[in-house]
């Protein structure tokens, strides 16, 4: 959402109103002054297009949950059973292992992908808050510089 930069002025009651053209000048000298000021201007585009989205690439998903998961697994399958049938315990364990080093792998890149969403939102926030101070600079600035002109600024 762009800054508000808005700024009413009228002429002061009791003077007489000043031409078209010399509020014209007025707003265009006033608004210079402002943007010189503050650093800001209202006219140019307030958030550069590739700041205004944040996009973060995944690599590939790190597998070694599920392997570290599937060989613990088997390990563990292939003491754990039947000395006969320690084979079958074995691909019992690693495939057990393998699922939950996959869950593990999982919610750890969901973790990591929440943290940087909750990054990318809190410096967008800064940032819009940022402008929003800039712009309201602005409009103080550009208030002075019109009320020393004689016009009322709403």
């Amino acid at each position: 959402m762009a800054p508000d930069s808005n700024v009413y002025f009228y002429p002061a009651p009791g003077r007489p109103a000043p031409a078209p053209e010399r509020q014209d000048r007025d707003r265009y000298e006033c608004n210079a002054w402002a943007v010189q000021q503050t650093g800001f201007d209202p006219s140019l585009p307030n958030v550069p297009p590739h700041q205004r989205v944040h996009v973060v690439a995944g690599g590939t998903p790190d597998e070694s949950g599920v392997v570290a998961g599937a060989v613990t697994g088997a390990v563990v399958g292939a003491v754990v059973s039947d000395p006969w049938r320690s084979g079958r315990g074995a691909l019992i364990g690693a495939l057990a292992g393998a699922a939950v080093g996959g869950i593990a792998d999982e919610e750890r890149s969901a973790a990591i992908d929440r943290a940087a969403d909750a990054a990318a939102a809190d410096a967008n926030r800064r940032q819009a808050a940022a402008i929003e101070q800039r712009a309201q600079d602005y409009r103080r600035a550009m208030a002075a510089c019109l009320e020393g002109r004689g016009y009322i600024v709403r």
